[in-house]
């Protein structure tokens, strides 16, 4: 996709729209795995799967958000016109890819049995939610791989290939899961085997699209882990992936919270929150989309066509979001019925979208802004503020103002938007302040130097005019 030239809206709908679809058949394909088990086994067995969801994503998130620096040092390549050295970026983020995957391995291993007991998984669940995490764990180099090779392939804009390798892996997912747990009566272990199998699918998928790749593939004999693109996908991603961590601890404030009021609650307030993830898919896409059209077009010079990228996402997400949220939520009570039937579960999911998923087009503020700054080289900022407004002022909201009210299910969910409103004006402002200045240094510094006659008839530099 040539992100330079031409026109921009139907270049990002081609982009961020895979993205997102990808994004829900995944917790498609999640969701698919703890039905199979609530058909065929237990509710111990499916409490063992659910109860890993949090620790997963704490564990993948520093490394799921490594792959975002990948994409934006391809993309400035790209915008530059330097291709002969992105071989080398490439094989660079496959080694991270595997060693992140490795260590993921080795930590998720050991540290399955005590941290489980320390989050109270109950004794009973307890052995079968170790089993689960543990045979999980050895997919996860496959896993990282794909994730890296997914953010290779966006800094080129291709977001369609890693929606087929993730649609192929997914329908194996679904068919090992029905033969192992229905036909070999494996519980947890056949789940997390064929998830394991899944995502060995999804990697070698992936890794040969990008092979067939001119710009992309890996020349085996001049590819070289080069320290510099290390030290510069370490800068953009360790943010990303360290404001994820934080994010998904301050998740887990929130639902020891809502934990408090009950079974109902958790029942009602976890079927509501599927329905923001399918609008939250959208909202990722397009601050994806954002990341890497700005990387190339800042890295290239083309900064009108910056401002331009930065609008188009940001209406068009919140346009997509807005419809998709207001839907959901005002038909709450019909939406909510295909996961349960249960009437105090429904009231409590009702009160979650109305307080929550009827403002989710707002994470579009800082998400578009966030993924513009990240554009154009600032990473550490716009997780800095994202950790403060939407994760850290979240906790500080459980520990003191809901404590206050701890029987108002309102008083706890209104924080989401209270946080989304924070957050998204400290990034907007950020992103205006920065963006004005690195344009106008940028488009300074390219400016050609005057000339002034020497006084022999020749046209000559103007030394005053260099900006060193």
């Amino acid at each position: 996709m040539d992100m330079l030239h031409g026109p921009l809206l139907k270049k990002v709908l081609l982009f961020a729209l895979p993205l997102a679809l990808s994004g829900i058949l995944q917790q498609l394909f999640n969701s698919a795995d703890v039905a199979v088990i609530g058909w065929f086994e237990d509710s111990n067995a499916q409490a063992a799967v659910n109860s890993n969801g949090s620790l997963i994503n704490l564990l993948i998130n520093l490394f799921t958000g490594l792959s975002v620096g990948v994409t934006v040092v391809i993309a400035e390549h790209i915008g530059r016109n330097e291709r002969e050295d992105i071989h080398s970026v490439v094989f660079t983020a496959f080694v991270i890819a595997l060693a992140s995957g490795a260590l993921l391995l080795v930590v998720g291993i050991s540290i399955a049995s005590p941290v489980l007991k320390a989050m109270d998984v109950p004794a009973q669940v307890l052995p079968l939610a170790v089993k689960y995490l543990q045979v999980y764990f050895i997919g996860m180099p496959f896993l990282m791989i794909y994730n890296f090779g997914s953010a290779i392939l966006r800094s080129v804009g291709d977001t369609r290939r890693p929606l087929y390798c993730l649609t192929v892996a997914g329908v194996i997912n679904i068919a090992l899961n029905l033969l192992f747990v229905a036909v070999f009566k494996m519980s947890v272990v056949g789940v997390a085997i064929a998830t394991v199998v899944a995502d060995a699918v999804s990697a070698v998928c992936v890794v040969y699209f990008i092979m067939k790749n001119e710009t992309l593939r890996i020349r085996f004999k001049k590819s070289r882990i080069k320290r510099k693109y290390l030290i510069r996908i370490f800068a953009i991603g360790l943010p990303a992936g360290l404001q994820g961590i934080v994010f998904s601890l301050s998740n887990v404030c929130i639902q020891t919270a809502i934990n408090g009021f009950g079974d109902k609650a958790m029942a009602g307030s976890g079927d509501a929150l599927y329905f923001e993830y399918y609008v939250y898919y959208f909202v990722s896409a397009f601050a994806q989309a954002t990341v890497t059209f700005i990387s190339q077009n800042y890295a290239a010079g083309n900064f009108a066509r910056c401002k331009k990228i930065f609008k188009l996402n940001m209406l068009s997400a919140l346009a997509v979001t807005t419809v998709l949220s207001l839907t959901f939520a005002l038909g709450g009570k019909l939406f909510i019925r295909i996961y349960t039937s249960d009437e105090e579960a429904i009231k409590f999911a009702l009160i979650r979208m109305t307080c929550v998923l009827s403002g989710e087009m707002l994470p579009c503020t800082y998400e578009i802004a966030g993924g513009a700054l990240r554009g154009i080289g600032r990473s550490l900022l716009p997780a800095l503020i994202t950790v403060v407004g939407s994760c850290l002022l979240r906790i500080v909201w459980v520990y003191t103002i809901f404590r206050l009210y701890p029987q108002n299910f309102y008083v706890l969910m209104i924080i989401y938007p209270i946080s989304w409103v924070a957050t998204g004006g400290a990034m907007l402002l950020s992103y205006y302040i920065i963006s004005r200045k690195k344009f106008k240094i940028k488009s300074e510094s390219a400016q050609p130097p005057d000339l002034v006659d020497d006084g022999k008839g020749e046209q000559v530099t103007d030394s005053k005019t260099l900006d060193f």
